[in-house]
Protein backbone atom coordinates (compact mmCIF):
# COMPACT_ATOMS: atom_id res chain seq x y z
CA UNK A 1 0.00 0.00 0.00
CA UNK A 2 1.26 3.57 -1.04
CA UNK A 3 2.42 5.89 1.70
CA UNK A 4 -0.23 8.76 2.10
CA UNK A 5 2.14 11.35 0.14
CA UNK A 6 2.05 9.30 -2.70
CA UNK A 7 -1.42 8.86 -2.96
CA UNK A 8 -1.93 12.62 -2.67
CA UNK A 9 0.16 13.07 -5.62
CA UNK A 10 -2.44 11.21 -7.95
CA UNK A 11 -5.85 11.62 -5.76
CA UNK A 12 -7.68 14.50 -4.15
CA UNK A 13 -9.25 13.41 -0.89
CA UNK A 14 -12.38 15.01 0.64
CA UNK A 15 -13.23 14.90 3.96
CA UNK A 16 -16.34 16.21 5.86
CA UNK A 17 -16.75 15.40 9.52
CA UNK A 18 -19.79 14.98 12.10
CA UNK A 19 -18.75 15.69 15.84
CA UNK A 20 -21.39 14.79 18.58
CA UNK A 21 -20.39 16.89 22.28
CA UNK A 22 -22.35 15.54 25.20
CA UNK A 23 -23.39 19.01 27.16
CA UNK A 24 -22.14 17.68 30.35
CA UNK A 25 -21.99 21.14 32.18
CA UNK A 26 -25.81 20.88 32.36
CA UNK A 27 -27.14 19.38 35.48
CA UNK A 28 -30.13 17.14 33.92
CA UNK A 29 -31.06 15.51 30.41
CA UNK A 30 -32.43 17.10 27.24
CA UNK A 31 -36.29 15.98 28.11
CA UNK A 32 -36.54 14.85 31.61
CA UNK A 33 -35.56 16.08 34.60
CA UNK A 34 -32.56 13.10 35.28
CA UNK A 35 -29.50 14.11 36.49
CA UNK A 36 -26.37 14.15 33.55
CA UNK A 37 -23.32 11.96 36.09
CA UNK A 38 -20.62 10.35 34.41
CA UNK A 39 -19.47 7.00 36.08
CA UNK A 40 -22.72 6.60 37.81
CA UNK A 41 -23.97 3.28 38.71
CA UNK A 42 -25.62 1.44 35.65
CA UNK A 43 -29.54 2.85 35.11
CA UNK A 44 -29.97 5.00 38.10
CA UNK A 45 -30.49 8.19 36.05
CA UNK A 46 -33.39 7.01 34.42
CA UNK A 47 -37.45 7.48 34.13
CA UNK A 48 -40.27 7.33 32.28
CA UNK A 49 -39.83 9.90 29.08
CA UNK A 50 -35.91 8.97 28.80
CA UNK A 51 -36.80 5.46 28.34
CA UNK A 52 -39.99 5.90 26.13
CA UNK A 53 -43.01 4.76 28.22
CA UNK A 54 -46.23 4.98 26.91
CA UNK A 55 -47.71 8.71 27.88
CA UNK A 56 -44.27 9.79 29.25
CA UNK A 57 -44.36 13.36 27.81
CA UNK A 58 -41.00 15.54 27.38
CA UNK A 59 -39.75 18.77 27.61
CA UNK A 60 -37.22 20.69 26.63
CA UNK A 61 -34.59 21.58 28.32
CA UNK A 62 -34.05 25.95 27.82
CA UNK A 63 -30.10 25.81 28.87
CA UNK A 64 -29.68 23.29 26.31
CA UNK A 65 -30.64 25.34 23.69
CA UNK A 66 -28.81 28.48 25.01
CA UNK A 67 -25.57 26.71 24.77
CA UNK A 68 -26.66 24.90 21.33
CA UNK A 69 -26.89 28.63 20.26
CA UNK A 70 -23.62 29.56 22.11
CA UNK A 71 -21.68 27.67 20.13
CA UNK A 72 -23.08 28.67 16.89
CA UNK A 73 -22.62 32.33 17.50
CA UNK A 74 -19.20 31.05 18.23
CA UNK A 75 -18.52 29.17 15.28
CA UNK A 76 -19.95 31.87 12.61
CA UNK A 77 -23.38 30.23 12.31
CA UNK A 78 -26.60 31.68 11.35
CA UNK A 79 -28.96 31.11 14.08
CA UNK A 80 -31.98 29.94 12.45
CA UNK A 81 -35.58 31.52 14.46
CA UNK A 82 -37.84 28.81 13.44
CA UNK A 83 -37.03 24.96 13.78
CA UNK A 84 -38.16 21.77 15.32
CA UNK A 85 -37.94 18.26 16.15
CA UNK A 86 -38.12 14.98 14.51
CA UNK A 87 -37.95 11.09 15.53
CA UNK A 88 -35.48 9.34 13.94
CA UNK A 89 -36.34 5.73 14.27
CA UNK A 90 -34.47 2.69 14.51
CA UNK A 91 -34.49 -0.62 16.46
CA UNK A 92 -31.08 -0.96 18.43
CA UNK A 93 -30.95 -1.75 22.42
CA UNK A 94 -29.10 1.41 23.25
CA UNK A 95 -32.77 3.34 22.75
CA UNK A 96 -35.72 2.06 24.58
CA UNK A 97 -38.14 3.76 22.94
CA UNK A 98 -36.61 2.68 19.68
CA UNK A 99 -36.58 6.48 18.15
CA UNK A 100 -33.92 8.85 18.80
CA UNK A 101 -35.44 12.78 19.18
CA UNK A 102 -33.54 14.91 16.71
CA UNK A 103 -33.74 17.81 14.88
CA UNK A 104 -34.54 17.65 11.16
CA UNK A 105 -33.80 19.81 7.81
CA UNK A 106 -33.25 22.44 9.42
CA UNK A 107 -31.21 23.01 12.91
CA UNK A 108 -30.98 26.11 15.43
CA UNK A 109 -27.19 26.77 13.86
CA UNK A 110 -26.68 26.83 10.18
CA UNK A 111 -24.15 27.82 7.48
CA UNK A 112 -20.97 29.03 9.95
CA UNK A 113 -17.85 28.43 9.55
CA UNK A 114 -14.14 28.08 11.23
CA UNK A 115 -10.42 29.59 9.87
CA UNK A 116 -7.73 26.64 10.94
CA UNK A 117 -4.06 28.24 10.88
CA UNK A 118 -2.12 25.19 9.20
CA UNK A 119 1.58 24.94 10.22
CA UNK A 120 3.91 22.94 11.03
CA UNK A 121 3.91 19.48 9.46
CA UNK A 122 0.77 19.23 8.61
CA UNK A 123 1.41 21.93 5.57
CA UNK A 124 3.29 19.31 3.90
CA UNK A 125 -0.21 16.95 3.50
CA UNK A 126 -1.71 20.25 1.49
CA UNK A 127 -1.08 19.31 -2.34
CA UNK A 128 0.78 22.14 -4.05
CA UNK A 129 0.93 24.59 -1.52
CA UNK A 130 4.48 24.54 -2.43
CA UNK A 131 3.74 26.29 -5.91
CA UNK A 132 2.00 29.07 -3.48
CA UNK A 133 3.59 32.53 -2.82
CA UNK A 134 2.77 34.40 0.79
CA UNK A 135 -1.31 36.02 0.01
CA UNK A 136 -1.78 34.17 -3.09
CA UNK A 137 -5.24 31.85 -2.70
CA UNK A 138 -6.32 28.02 -4.06
CA UNK A 139 -10.08 26.72 -3.49
CA UNK A 140 -10.68 27.26 0.37
CA UNK A 141 -7.06 28.19 1.51
CA UNK A 142 -4.64 31.43 1.92
CA UNK A 143 -0.73 30.62 1.84
CA UNK A 144 0.87 32.91 4.92
CA UNK A 145 4.23 32.81 6.30
CA UNK A 146 3.37 29.75 9.05
CA UNK A 147 1.79 27.76 6.32
CA UNK A 148 -1.93 28.27 4.94
CA UNK A 149 -5.17 29.18 6.62
CA UNK A 150 -8.02 26.87 5.85
CA UNK A 151 -11.98 28.38 5.80
CA UNK A 152 -13.65 25.01 6.35
CA UNK A 153 -17.77 25.83 6.00
CA UNK A 154 -20.05 24.18 9.01
CA UNK A 155 -23.14 22.70 7.32
CA UNK A 156 -25.24 22.89 10.37
CA UNK A 157 -25.07 22.06 14.36
CA UNK A 158 -28.48 20.62 15.48
CA UNK A 159 -29.84 19.29 19.17
CA UNK A 160 -30.36 15.81 19.69
CA UNK A 161 -30.48 12.86 22.46
CA UNK A 162 -27.57 10.97 23.37
CA UNK A 163 -28.30 7.38 23.10
CA UNK A 164 -27.31 4.99 25.88
CA UNK A 165 -23.91 2.99 26.44
CA UNK A 166 -23.37 -0.61 25.19
CA UNK A 167 -21.01 -2.78 26.93
CA UNK A 168 -19.88 -6.02 24.59
CA UNK A 169 -18.34 -8.73 27.30
CA UNK A 170 -15.91 -11.00 25.16
CA UNK A 171 -15.71 -9.07 22.26
CA UNK A 172 -12.40 -7.79 20.24
CA UNK A 173 -11.87 -4.12 21.56
CA UNK A 174 -15.22 -3.91 23.35
CA UNK A 175 -16.93 -4.37 19.65
CA UNK A 176 -20.03 -6.76 19.31
CA UNK A 177 -18.16 -9.26 16.88
CA UNK A 178 -17.61 -12.61 18.99
CA UNK A 179 -19.25 -11.27 22.26
CA UNK A 180 -20.76 -13.50 24.60
CA UNK A 181 -23.00 -11.16 25.28
CA UNK A 182 -23.94 -7.56 25.94
CA UNK A 183 -24.97 -4.75 28.76
CA UNK A 184 -26.86 -1.83 28.17
CA UNK A 185 -26.69 1.39 30.50
CA UNK A 186 -29.60 3.94 29.46
CA UNK A 187 -27.96 6.51 32.07
CA UNK A 188 -26.41 8.51 29.00
CA UNK A 189 -29.80 7.80 27.18
CA UNK A 190 -31.37 11.58 26.90
CA UNK A 191 -28.11 13.44 27.37
CA UNK A 192 -28.05 16.42 25.31
CA UNK A 193 -25.58 16.27 22.55
CA UNK A 194 -25.03 18.97 19.74
CA UNK A 195 -23.65 17.43 16.18
CA UNK A 196 -21.69 19.97 14.19
CA UNK A 197 -21.96 18.74 10.42
CA UNK A 198 -18.62 20.20 8.36
CA UNK A 199 -18.81 20.88 4.41
CA UNK A 200 -16.60 18.73 2.73
CA UNK A 201 -14.39 21.49 2.51
CA UNK A 202 -11.19 19.05 4.10
CA UNK A 203 -8.51 18.06 2.58
CA UNK A 204 -5.90 16.20 4.52
CA UNK A 205 -5.98 14.42 7.98
CA UNK A 206 -3.64 17.11 9.35
CA UNK A 207 -6.70 19.55 8.56
CA UNK A 208 -9.17 17.29 10.04
CA UNK A 209 -7.41 16.81 13.46
CA UNK A 210 -7.01 20.49 13.73
CA UNK A 211 -10.69 21.54 12.97
CA UNK A 212 -11.09 18.81 15.66
CA UNK A 213 -8.76 20.80 18.27
CA UNK A 214 -10.24 24.02 17.54
CA UNK A 215 -13.86 22.73 17.80
CA UNK A 216 -12.84 21.53 21.13
CA UNK A 217 -11.32 24.53 22.72
CA UNK A 218 -13.60 26.59 21.50
CA UNK A 219 -16.18 24.24 23.29
CA UNK A 220 -14.27 24.07 26.43
CA UNK A 221 -14.08 27.99 26.39
CA UNK A 222 -17.65 28.28 26.23
CA UNK A 223 -17.90 26.29 28.87
CA UNK A 224 -21.14 23.88 27.73
CA UNK A 225 -18.65 20.18 28.19
CA UNK A 226 -15.84 18.52 29.51
CA UNK A 227 -15.26 17.55 25.77
CA UNK A 228 -13.22 14.12 27.10
CA UNK A 229 -12.83 12.32 24.16
CA UNK A 230 -11.59 9.30 26.39
CA UNK A 231 -14.80 8.94 27.99
CA UNK A 232 -16.80 9.50 25.23
CA UNK A 233 -18.44 12.99 25.73
CA UNK A 234 -17.07 14.12 22.39
CA UNK A 235 -16.70 11.83 19.45
CA UNK A 236 -15.83 12.12 15.81
CA UNK A 237 -17.17 10.55 12.61
CA UNK A 238 -14.75 11.12 9.46
CA UNK A 239 -16.37 10.66 5.60
CA UNK A 240 -13.90 10.49 3.18
CA UNK A 241 -13.74 9.60 -0.78
CA UNK A 242 -11.40 9.96 -3.37
CA UNK A 243 -11.15 11.47 -7.14
CA UNK A 244 -8.20 11.85 -9.38
CA UNK A 245 -6.83 14.86 -8.94
CA UNK A 246 -8.38 17.90 -10.88
CA UNK A 247 -11.55 15.96 -10.96
CA UNK A 248 -14.50 17.65 -9.30
CA UNK A 249 -16.87 14.69 -9.41
CA UNK A 250 -16.97 13.54 -5.91
CA UNK A 251 -16.55 9.72 -5.14
CA UNK A 252 -18.37 7.07 -3.13
CA UNK A 253 -17.82 7.76 0.65
CA UNK A 254 -17.30 5.98 3.74
CA UNK A 255 -17.56 6.91 7.19
CA UNK A 256 -15.26 6.20 10.04
CA UNK A 257 -17.28 5.88 12.98
CA UNK A 258 -16.55 7.17 16.86
CA UNK A 259 -12.82 8.36 16.66
CA UNK A 260 -11.57 9.08 20.25
CA UNK A 261 -8.65 10.63 20.01
CA UNK A 262 -7.02 13.33 17.30
CA UNK A 263 -4.36 10.93 16.74
CA UNK A 264 -6.92 8.27 15.40
CA UNK A 265 -8.69 10.69 13.68
CA UNK A 266 -5.54 11.53 11.91
CA UNK A 267 -4.43 7.90 11.46
CA UNK A 268 -7.59 6.57 10.78
CA UNK A 269 -8.39 8.93 8.03
CA UNK A 270 -5.06 8.35 6.27
CA UNK A 271 -5.11 4.62 6.40
CA UNK A 272 -8.75 4.94 4.73
CA UNK A 273 -7.05 7.52 2.03
CA UNK A 274 -4.38 5.08 1.11
CA UNK A 275 -6.78 1.79 1.30
CA UNK A 276 -9.30 3.72 -0.83
CA UNK A 277 -6.81 4.58 -3.43
CA UNK A 278 -5.28 1.00 -3.74
CA UNK A 279 -8.93 -0.38 -4.23
CA UNK A 280 -9.27 1.79 -7.17
CA UNK A 281 -5.78 1.70 -8.73
CA UNK A 282 -6.73 -2.13 -9.18
CA UNK A 283 -10.24 -1.58 -10.99
CA UNK A 284 -11.90 -1.78 -7.54
CA UNK A 285 -15.01 0.11 -6.45
CA UNK A 286 -15.53 1.88 -3.38
CA UNK A 287 -18.85 1.04 -1.27
CA UNK A 288 -20.70 3.27 0.85
CA UNK A 289 -20.05 1.71 3.89
CA UNK A 290 -19.61 2.75 7.73
CA UNK A 291 -15.86 1.79 9.01
CA UNK A 292 -14.56 1.06 12.11
CA UNK A 293 -10.66 2.15 12.79
CA UNK A 294 -8.52 -0.35 15.07
CA UNK A 295 -5.37 1.59 16.31
CA UNK A 296 -4.04 -1.69 17.59
CA UNK A 297 -3.78 -2.85 13.69
CA UNK A 298 -3.64 0.60 12.59
CA UNK A 299 -5.95 -0.29 9.83
CA UNK A 300 -10.12 -0.05 9.01
CA UNK A 301 -12.56 -2.59 8.35
CA UNK A 302 -15.86 -2.58 7.77
CA UNK A 303 -19.03 -2.70 10.54
CA UNK A 304 -22.30 -2.08 7.98
CA UNK A 305 -23.68 -0.84 4.86
CA UNK A 306 -24.37 2.94 5.34
CA UNK A 307 -27.77 3.66 6.04
CA UNK A 308 -29.78 6.42 4.39
CA UNK A 309 -32.48 8.92 5.56
CA UNK A 310 -34.56 7.09 4.02
CA UNK A 311 -33.83 3.98 6.42
CA UNK A 312 -35.15 6.19 9.41
CA UNK A 313 -38.28 7.14 8.94
CA UNK A 314 -37.64 10.74 10.29
CA UNK A 315 -40.83 12.70 11.16
CA UNK A 316 -42.12 15.79 13.11
CA UNK A 317 -41.39 14.84 16.73
CA UNK A 318 -45.69 14.90 17.53
CA UNK A 319 -44.87 15.55 21.47
CA UNK A 320 -42.99 18.80 20.96
CA UNK A 321 -44.14 22.15 19.36
CA UNK A 322 -42.25 24.18 16.38
CA UNK A 323 -39.33 26.26 18.36
CA UNK A 324 -39.39 30.44 17.53
CA UNK A 325 -36.74 31.76 19.13
CA UNK A 326 -37.19 35.90 19.67
CA UNK A 327 -34.14 38.22 18.46
CA UNK A 328 -33.99 38.95 22.48
CA UNK A 329 -33.45 35.16 23.51
CA UNK A 330 -30.59 35.54 20.96
CA UNK A 331 -29.06 38.37 21.87
CA UNK A 332 -28.99 37.31 25.54
CA UNK A 333 -26.73 34.34 24.78
CA UNK A 334 -24.87 36.88 22.23
CA UNK A 335 -23.94 38.41 25.80
CA UNK A 336 -22.84 35.66 27.37
CA UNK A 337 -20.11 34.73 24.52
CA UNK A 338 -16.72 34.40 25.98
CA UNK A 339 -13.51 35.90 24.72
CA UNK A 340 -12.41 32.96 22.09
CA UNK A 341 -9.26 31.02 21.96
CA UNK A 342 -8.89 32.67 18.33
CA UNK A 343 -9.26 36.38 19.63
CA UNK A 344 -7.05 35.38 23.14
CA UNK A 345 -4.39 34.08 20.79
CA UNK A 346 -3.82 37.50 19.11
CA UNK A 347 -4.41 39.30 22.26
CA UNK A 348 -1.46 37.52 23.57
CA UNK A 349 0.90 38.38 20.57
CA UNK A 350 -0.06 41.88 20.35
CA UNK A 351 -0.35 42.87 24.44
CA UNK A 352 2.19 40.26 25.65
CA UNK A 353 4.64 40.27 22.57
CA UNK A 354 4.09 36.32 22.83
CA UNK A 355 5.22 34.48 19.79
CA UNK A 356 2.50 32.90 17.47
CA UNK A 357 3.67 29.08 18.68
CA UNK A 358 3.28 29.99 22.61
CA UNK A 359 0.30 31.77 22.36
CA UNK A 360 -1.75 29.29 20.45
CA UNK A 361 -0.20 26.93 22.94
CA UNK A 362 -2.01 28.61 25.94
CA UNK A 363 -4.99 30.29 24.29
CA UNK A 364 -6.20 26.66 23.63
CA UNK A 365 -6.11 25.91 27.18
CA UNK A 366 -9.03 27.49 29.07
CA UNK A 367 -6.99 27.17 32.67
CA UNK A 368 -3.47 28.32 31.02
CA UNK A 369 -5.50 31.42 29.62
CA UNK A 370 -6.58 32.25 32.99
CA UNK A 371 -3.65 31.76 34.59
CA UNK A 372 -1.48 34.01 32.24
CA UNK A 373 -3.35 37.37 32.41
CA UNK A 374 -3.57 37.02 36.42
CA UNK A 375 -0.24 36.64 35.99
CA UNK A 376 0.32 39.48 33.69
CA UNK A 377 -1.73 41.79 36.44
CA UNK A 378 1.36 41.03 38.51
CA UNK A 379 4.00 41.95 36.15
CA UNK A 380 3.46 41.94 32.62
CA UNK A 381 7.42 42.63 31.86
CA UNK A 382 7.97 38.86 32.52
CA UNK A 383 5.34 38.23 30.02
CA UNK A 384 7.93 35.84 27.90
CA UNK A 385 9.34 34.27 30.68
CA UNK A 386 6.34 33.36 32.24
CA UNK A 387 5.05 31.75 29.13
CA UNK A 388 7.63 29.83 28.91
CA UNK A 389 7.63 28.51 32.70
CA UNK A 390 3.91 27.39 31.82
CA UNK A 391 5.08 25.69 28.76
CA UNK A 392 7.97 24.14 29.20
CA UNK A 393 7.42 23.04 33.21
CA UNK A 394 3.73 23.66 34.02
CA UNK A 395 2.27 21.72 30.53
CA UNK A 396 4.82 18.59 31.64
CA UNK A 397 4.10 18.86 35.36
CA UNK A 398 0.63 18.52 34.58
CA UNK A 399 0.63 16.04 31.55
CA UNK A 400 2.88 13.48 33.51
CA UNK A 401 0.67 13.56 36.72
CA UNK A 402 -2.63 13.77 34.95
CA UNK A 403 -3.73 16.58 37.10
CA UNK A 404 -5.64 19.91 36.15
CA UNK A 405 -3.93 23.11 36.55
CA UNK A 406 -6.26 24.41 39.29
CA UNK A 407 -5.54 20.93 41.32
CA UNK A 408 -2.48 21.58 41.77
CA UNK A 409 -0.65 24.17 44.54
CA UNK A 410 0.91 26.28 41.41
CA UNK A 411 0.02 29.71 41.69
CA UNK A 412 0.51 33.16 39.66
CA UNK A 413 2.12 34.59 42.45
CA UNK A 414 4.44 31.74 42.74
CA UNK A 415 5.36 31.66 38.85
CA UNK A 416 6.24 35.58 38.82
CA UNK A 417 8.14 34.92 41.47
CA UNK A 418 10.02 32.14 40.02
CA UNK A 419 10.72 33.98 36.90
CA UNK A 420 11.60 37.50 38.77
CA UNK A 421 14.63 35.54 40.70
CA UNK A 422 15.97 33.73 37.71
CA UNK A 423 15.79 36.85 35.41
CA UNK A 424 17.65 38.69 38.14
CA UNK A 425 20.15 35.99 38.06
CA UNK A 426 19.11 35.07 41.64
CA UNK A 427 19.36 31.51 40.44
CA UNK A 428 20.27 30.11 37.25
CA UNK A 429 17.43 28.55 35.10
CA UNK A 430 18.74 25.06 35.86
CA UNK A 431 18.12 25.73 39.72
CA UNK A 432 14.62 27.27 38.30
CA UNK A 433 13.64 23.56 37.73
CA UNK A 434 14.69 22.14 41.06
CA UNK A 435 12.61 25.08 42.94
CA UNK A 436 9.61 24.55 40.61
CA UNK A 437 9.72 21.05 41.71
CA UNK A 438 9.82 22.34 45.64
CA UNK A 439 6.63 24.64 44.79
CA UNK A 440 4.58 21.87 43.34
CA UNK A 441 5.18 19.55 45.94
CA UNK A 442 5.21 22.02 49.23
CA UNK A 443 3.59 25.49 47.53
CA UNK A 444 6.26 27.15 49.23
CA UNK A 445 6.87 30.66 47.85
CA UNK A 446 9.90 30.84 45.49
CA UNK A 447 12.46 33.21 47.52
CA UNK A 448 12.03 30.76 50.82
CA UNK A 449 12.42 27.62 48.86
CA UNK A 450 15.96 29.54 47.66
CA UNK A 451 16.92 30.86 51.20
CA UNK A 452 16.12 27.40 52.71
CA UNK A 453 18.27 25.63 50.16
CA UNK A 454 21.32 28.03 49.88
CA UNK A 455 20.90 28.09 46.45
CA UNK A 456 21.44 31.74 45.73
CA UNK A 457 23.38 32.23 42.66
CA UNK A 458 26.75 34.01 43.54
CA UNK A 459 27.58 36.71 40.62
CA UNK A 460 30.49 38.19 42.79
CA UNK A 461 33.06 38.74 39.89
CA UNK A 462 36.02 38.87 42.46
CA UNK A 463 35.46 35.75 43.81
CA UNK A 464 34.77 34.23 40.43
CA UNK A 465 37.93 35.48 39.34
CA UNK A 466 39.81 34.14 41.93
CA UNK A 467 38.55 30.26 41.35
CA UNK A 468 39.04 30.19 37.48
CA UNK A 469 42.91 31.95 37.69
CA UNK A 470 43.11 28.84 40.13
CA UNK A 471 41.94 26.12 37.46
CA UNK A 472 43.74 27.39 34.98
CA UNK A 473 46.88 27.57 36.43
CA UNK A 474 46.81 24.33 37.81
CA UNK A 475 46.01 23.08 34.31
CA UNK A 476 48.58 24.21 31.49
CA UNK A 477 48.57 21.46 29.22
CA UNK A 478 44.82 22.18 28.71
CA UNK A 479 45.22 26.03 28.43
CA UNK A 480 48.06 25.43 25.99
CA UNK A 481 45.41 22.73 23.79
CA UNK A 482 43.06 25.80 23.75
CA UNK A 483 45.32 28.23 22.70
CA UNK A 484 46.24 25.90 19.62
CA UNK A 485 42.98 25.35 18.55
CA UNK A 486 40.76 23.48 20.86
CA UNK A 487 38.24 26.21 21.71
CA UNK A 488 35.71 23.10 23.08
CA UNK A 489 37.87 23.03 26.27
CA UNK A 490 36.58 25.91 27.87
CA UNK A 491 33.29 24.00 28.74
CA UNK A 492 36.01 21.93 31.12
CA UNK A 493 37.01 25.32 32.97
CA UNK A 494 33.67 26.23 32.87
CA UNK A 495 32.70 23.33 34.49
CA UNK A 496 35.66 22.77 37.26
CA UNK A 497 34.33 26.29 38.01
CA UNK A 498 30.65 25.33 38.72
CA UNK A 499 31.55 22.32 40.14
CA UNK A 500 34.09 24.06 42.82
CA UNK A 501 31.68 26.55 43.83
CA UNK A 502 28.80 23.86 44.34
CA UNK A 503 26.87 24.99 40.94
CA UNK A 504 26.13 27.88 42.73
CA UNK A 505 28.31 30.44 40.53
CA UNK A 506 26.64 32.44 38.00
CA UNK A 507 26.77 31.15 34.76
CA UNK A 508 26.95 34.12 32.45
CA UNK A 509 29.34 35.32 34.95
CA UNK A 510 31.42 32.21 34.94
CA UNK A 511 31.15 32.05 30.91
CA UNK A 512 32.94 35.35 30.46
CA UNK A 513 35.43 35.65 33.07
CA UNK A 514 37.04 31.98 31.77
CA UNK A 515 36.57 33.38 27.98
CA UNK A 516 38.61 36.22 29.19
CA UNK A 517 41.44 34.33 30.97
CA UNK A 518 41.78 31.88 28.17
CA UNK A 519 41.90 34.68 25.64
CA UNK A 520 44.75 36.69 27.40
Amino acid sequence: MKDLAEVLNDWEAVIGLEIHTELTTLKTKMFCSCPIEHGAEPNTHTCPVCLGMPGALPVPNKAAIESIVLAGLATNCEIEKHSMFYRKNYMYPDMAKNFQTTQGPVAFCMRGHLTLEVDGPGVEERHGIDDLSEGDTMENIVKTDYGYAAKVGITRIHMEEDAGKMIHVGGVDGRIAGADHSLVDYNRAGTPLIELVTEPDLRTPAEARLFMQELRSTLLTLGISDCSMESGSMRCDGNVSLRPRGSKTLGTKTELKNMNSFKNLHDGLAYEICRQAEVLESGGVIRQETRHYEPATKRTITMRVKETADDYRLFPEPDLAPYDLSDEFIESVRKKLPELPRQKKQRFMEDYGLTRDDSITISNDVELSEFLDKAMEIDSSLATQVSNTLINEVMAYLNQNNVTLGETKITPEGVVELCKLIDNDTISSKQGKTVFQEMVETGGAPSKIVEDKGMKQVSDTGLIEDVVKRIIDANPDKVEAYKNGKKGLSGFFIGQVMREMKGQANPKVVNKIVTDELEK
